[in-house]
């Protein structure tokens, strides 16, 4: 079964072809600039890549565009759209709503548009995308995949915040966690590598741009470190992560905010790229480190001192641990920012092996020493695989 993969967001579109049975990824790419002089880059296996710049008003445009690519001249790979048999969308919050991915009709969007309070970036993209599919390929079955949807298994204890209790049953206030697909993917496969072991306890820490850190006991989500929203929790490239709740009020007051611009400055303005004042990119961050430079020094400590902060929480929370996993752009490919973490949690039973951790692989490998108690893996993350195949289990079962 060919699923097509689509991840649209407010003025791009990420979409990978691939064969739901074997995980084979036939072409893949991303539209960018959607609105402006937009920007197709079309990957076809791994020799042959083509940039094309071409105006895309709209997501319909670049739609369009993808399955015209796809279809026709030396960038075609299918002979017809008809080949697609079904589509999965990535969407962003699927509140108390959704526990599991689920086949797409007017029901299942407008319960995503009531969510787009809570994720007014992402959901309105992800649902545009859905509708624009229903247009061009009517007989072609759309599956929705939920960012929040494996955290769903949070206890109470671990998703409610200490504010009244009707702010959660009026107002759904809570903690939804986010990069589900993510966590997921990294626990089943670090199951896999510890034996198919029935009672697992995982940690898993997908560093990226967007950061977040997942305790996954036997299989499921007992806690996470985004909340609400993706701003909680980590440091990351352009968002503060956990801050005061103090600090709101008294910024908006010493710099004059009101709450859009307060909420602009946390997410965009913050992050690793306030702190350093150098870049939202660790890489460029620690390359002004390594020169010398004492802000980028302090950006690096103070976001690995957050990871290990939540990391030894949750191996609290989930009473040990047998594994620590690192994912996504950072955690898989900063050796720096790995062993930094895990330095002096000897006591946990962490204790990494720095020659092991030097070494870039595009597998999932094992970094800790013989004598670790915990095993820690670098799981190279895979997002659109468990989209494609839960669309592929969901069409099947139709």
């Amino acid at each position: 079964m060919l699923v097509l993969v689509l991840n649209a967001g407010s003025s791009s579109l990420k979409y990978q072809l691939i064969n739901a049975k074997d995980g084979d990824v036939i072409a893949s790419g991303l539209v960018e600039r959607i609105g402006l002089d937009g920007i197709l880059k079309h990957e076809m296996g791994e020799n042959k890549k083509l940039t094309f710049e071409i105006d895309i008003p709209t997501h319909k445009e670049a739609i369009e565009l993808v399955l015209k690519t796809m279809t026709e001249g030396e960038t075609k790979v299918i002979d017809s759209i008809n080949e697609i048999d079904a589509i999965g969308h990535r969407v962003v919050h699927g509140g108390e709503y959704f526990n599991s991915s689920t086949i797409v009709d007017d029901k299942v969007i407008n319960k995503i548009e009531k969510l787009i309070p809570l994720a007014p970036l992402h959901n309105p993209a992800n649902i545009l995308g859905m509708k624009i599919c229903q247009n061009l390929m009517p007989k072609t079955p759309n599956v929705a995949v939920f960012d929040t949807a494996f955290h769903q298994t949070m206890p109470e204890e671990n998703f409610l915040y200490a504010v009244p209790h009707e702010d959660y049953t009026e107002h759904h206030l809570r903690k939804y966690g986010f990069h589900g697909t993510s966590h997921y993917y990294v626990s089943q496969e670090a199951i896999k590598l510890l034996g198919n072991k029935k009672s697992s306890k995982i940690i898993v820490c997908h560093l990226g741009n967007g950061s977040s850190i997942c305790a996954v006991k036997d299989g499921k989500s007992i806690s996470t470190s985004m909340g609400l929203t993706p701003l909680e929790g980590l440091v990351m490239g352009t968002r503060s992560g956990d801050i005061d709740a103090g600090v709101i009020p008294y910024l908006m007051e010493k710099k004059n905010m009101d709450g859009h611009q307060i909420i602009d400055y946390l997410n965009k303005k913050s992050g690793i790229l306030g702190l350093s004042g150098i870049s939202s990119d660790l890489r460029e961050v620690i390359k002004a480190s390594n020169e010398g430079d004492k802000r980028a020094t302090v950006t690096i400590e103070l976001i690995c001192n957050r990871i290990k902060k939540y990391l030894c929480a949750y191996a609290g929370l989930l009473g040990g641990v047998d594994a620590v996993c690192f994912t996504a752009g950072i955690g898989e490919n900063s050796d720096l920012i790995r062993e930094k973490v895990c330095n002096e949690l000897d006591f946990m039973g962490i204790v990494l092996d720095k020659e092991k951790n030097k070494i870039r692989s595009s597998e999932n490998r094992e970094i800790n020493k013989t004598t670790s108690k915990t095993k820690i893996y670098v799981i190279p993350t895979n997002e659109e695989l468990v989209i494609a195949k839960d669309t592929y289990n969901l069409v099947k079962a139709k």
